[in-house]
């Protein structure tokens, strides 16, 4: 016999909205990792945080912000630990779930692992996506792990107003081979994998003034998974790695320097940005959560206002939605460095400054190549 459908029933139907396309963005208050809660803030909350049970195996903890949890198993290999997941920064939801799913995978990367499974973490609006859209973010995320050569093994999921989509990546790595945040030295060469501006073209995107060839160079940025990392972990002249995200390059620059106990130089004339990204910028197309990673680092870094503007603060603080690798390594590696990232086609990378004695701090020149 037929069971009879309930006014329940009739609840936990999906809304659909006829007439205008539906834009994912519309239904977040920020989009990508421009979500994170800032830097300040987070760092008032973990330090009210009991530390619990620390074992003698858990190689990276919480203590220096690195990008991922590491606990060793044996003498050769350690399991690597992270989950990252965001609300829309693109309308397209194939392309959302491709954006989270590198992103979250990025994580692994910087710690010098090979990504070995994933679980998704799914929240979403159900009254008002449609289930086709979801399903399309879905497969978004499964598309890169694909290209990662990983299954995504399980998740969870949830009714939420906003939507939220991404992984709990697991990795392995050989223990002698972890490359955290707090290694740097003076001396090290600073070398940014991929170009600046994903948070200006978010932005633009939100206004309607993202063009067609912009969208492209953002959506083919955000999704190229940072494999060089695994080369790069197996060199012993690259002494720190993370990736910039949320905080932009600033505030994770920041993070090596104080973890490792050192300063840093960035010439601002060889950072490497997105196509028209600064165009953008001067357009107005910046994100609130650049003036919160201003807010939260800028204490620790000098900027002199004679020569540079309000733009030019704005990229170094820009949130990048799986950004690049930001890797400090010894002068006689750089060519090595520099040529594995070319060679898994990473044609931004380039070396932006140095690291030096003193306090964790980062000042900000300008060459006369700009």
């Amino acid at each position: 016999m037929a069971r009879k459908r309930t006014k329940t029933d009739e609840a936990a139907a999906p809304e659909t909205v006829v007439g205008e396309p539906l834009k994912l963005t519309q239904f977040s208050h920020g989009g990508g990792c421009g979500c994170k809660i800032a830097p300040g803030v987070l760092e008032q909350i973990l330090a009210r945080t009991a530390p619990g049970v620390v074992p003698k195996q858990l190689l990276v903890g919480i203590e220096t912000n690195d990008d991922a949890a590491v606990y060793q198993l044996n003498a050769e290999q350690a399991l690597v630990a992270t989950t990252d997941f965001f609300m829309p920064i693109v309308d397209d939801p194939f392309d959302f779930g491709c954006i989270a799913a590198t992103n979250a995978l990025s994580d692994v990367y910087a710690m010098g692992g090979m990504p070995l499974l994933a679980l998704a973490v799914v929240g979403m609006p159900v009254k008002q996506l449609p289930l086709e859209t979801i399903k399309r973010i879905l497969e978004g995320g499964e598309s890169i792990c694909t290209k990662a050569r990983i299954p995504i093994a399980g998740g969870h999921t949830i009714d939420s107003v906003e939507p939220i989509y991404g992984l709990v990546a697991i990795g392995l790595l050989h223990p002698d081979n972890l490359k955290r945040n707090s290694g740097a030295r003076p001396g090290d060469k600073l070398i940014l994998g991929k170009g600046l501006g994903v948070g200006f073209y978010s932005a633009a995107l939100k206004k309607g003034m993202l063009s067609a060839s912009s969208y492209a160079a953002m959506i083919a940025s955000t999704t190229q998974l940072n494999t060089p990392g695994r080369a790069l972990a197996c060199l012993a002249g690259v002494h720190a790695m993370t990736d910039v995200t949320g905080f932009g390059l600033l505030g994770h620059l920041v993070e090596i320097c104080k973890a490792s106990g050192v300063s840093a130089v960035i010439d601002y004339a060889a950072l490497p940005v997105l196509p028209n990204a600064l165009d953008y910028a001067a357009s107005g197309c910046i994100t609130g959560a650049s003036e919160r990673n201003w807010a939260s680092h800028g204490e620790r870094v000098t900027l002199p206002r004679k020569h540079f503007g309000d733009v030019e603060r704005a990229l170094l603080t820009d949130p990048q939605t799986s950004g690049g690798l930001l890797v400090a390594c010894a002068p006689e590696v750089v060519t090595e460095v520099l040529s594995i990232f070319l060679l898994e086609g990473f044609d931004h990378a380039a070396v932006i400054g140095e690291m030096s004695a003193g306090k964790p701090q980062v000042a900000v020149v300008r060459s006369e190549s700009d």
